[in-house]
């Protein structure tokens, strides 16, 4: 990758899915790689269940962590309807990894409103280049559903050339000791996901 250029990752979710774990993994793995890394904080209600988003961008000098509309590379998406909410800050050529779970909004529990349907073939309708995991499923193969956000994190790091090592450090510094053993299998299975999923 070009230094020079800034690149911009927008994590999206619901509170309670493991964003900030996320964003700070993903910077610490680019940090290690010598970039200029802004993470923002979580953005949104960080409870579980309302809409949070957080940044990563990384370059050879970033300015601010905040991503604009029409300019993140990739939406880091835990969640379907979140990958959709959040489609406008995807640039021209962006790329979506999204999980295919589903966690109904309020409006959905109070009976307000429907949950959408089939709304990973409507991203990539929109010209939207989309790669959807079912990353609850894979987590809890790997011994703890909580970890979805690790699968997806084991997605992205095949679109880098950053040998997975880097990744593996950046996730043991930042999982508690006993989750390691769980998040390595995780990650690994994002891994393979991210060979066969398009």
């Amino acid at each position: 990758m070009d230094k020079t250029q800034t690149f911009s990752i927008m994590i999206v979710g619901v509170g309670g899915q493991g964003s900030l774990l996320a964003s700070r993994i993903i910077g610490d793995v680019f940090l290690a790689q010598g970039y200029d890394v802004k993470v923002s904080e979580v953005h949104g209600m960080s409870q579980r269940g309302g809409s949070v988003v957080t940044y990563v961008r990384f370059g050879e000098n970033v300015a601010s962590p905040v991503i604009c509309e029409g300019e993140a590379d990739i939406i880091l998406s835990f969640e379907q309807l979140e990958a959709a909410r959040w489609l406008p800050s995807l640039k021209p050529g962006g790329k979506i990894i999204t999980a295919t779970q589903r966690i109904n909004p309020m409006p959905v529990i109070a009976g307000t409103a429907k949950y959408p349907e089939n709304l990973i073939e409507k991203l990539k309708a929109q010209g939207a280049s989309v790669i959807a995991v079912d990353a609850a499923a894979l987590a809890e193969r790997a011994g703890n559903i909580k970890a979805a956000n690790v699968v997806l994190i084991g997605v992205l790091s095949k679109l880098f050339g950053i040998n997975r090592d880097v990744w593996l450090s950046a996730l043991k510094d930042n999982v508690p000791q006993k989750y390691i053993d769980v998040n390595i299998a995780a990650f690994e299975l994002g891994e393979k996901a991210a060979q066969t999923a398009a």
